[in-house]
């Protein structure tokens, strides 16, 4: 029996990669929504519901408003927007974030990705605080940069077709 996940966000960047990745998989079944429904909420809800696995590739808001559409227990959610990062309930998933993460990943129905900039941070610094070289209560601050991909389907597109050229191309502003 196969896997059935659904991308609720299909359309970004990150929705994007999940599908180019399980397309090869022949033990998935993707569900897929047609393009004149993405915004119909009965329909994402039934596919959500559907779904053994969904991912929720969408900004904060529409992330919340997704999770709070599933009412079936049997459905693993992964949200990949910063909108259940805290929340109790959610697993943090980072599985290297401490003794038994791993195992709390495995058994939660309801994982909240750290991103990209949230783990390198956290992997760096978690190892020195563990080790007692950072205090666990210093507040620490971290800036870091994106590039485009992060803009979505579109902006790659206009990127990748010289419509978009990064700051470090054009040189300086006068």
């Amino acid at each position: 029996m196969k896997t059935r996940v659904f991308v609720d966000g299909q359309e970004g960047t990150t929705g994007l990669r999940i599908h180019e990745y399980l397309a090869q998989r022949a033990d998935i079944e993707v569900l897929r929504i047609d393009a004149d429904k993405r915004k119909d909420s009965a329909e994402r809800a039934r596919l959500l519901n559907a779904a053994d696995v969904a991912f929720l590739c969408l900004p904060d808001a529409a992330s919340r408003e997704a999770a709070g559409m599933v009412s079936n227990p049997k459905t693993c959610l992964i949200d990949a927007s910063t909108a259940h990062r805290t929340v109790p309930g959610w697993a943090y998933g980072l599985p290297e974030l401490a003794p038994g993460q791993r195992e709390a990943l495995r058994a939660s129905k309801r994982i909240a990705n750290p991103g990209c900039h949230a783990s390198a941070f956290i992997l760096l610094v978690r190892p020195l605080v563990d080790a007692g070289l950072v205090p666990a209560d210093l507040p620490i601050s971290a800036t870091s940069i994106t590039g485009y991909s992060g803009g979505g389907k579109k902006m790659i597109e206009q990127y990748e077709a010289g419509a978009i050229r990064s700051s470090a191309r054009r040189g300086p502003t006068r």
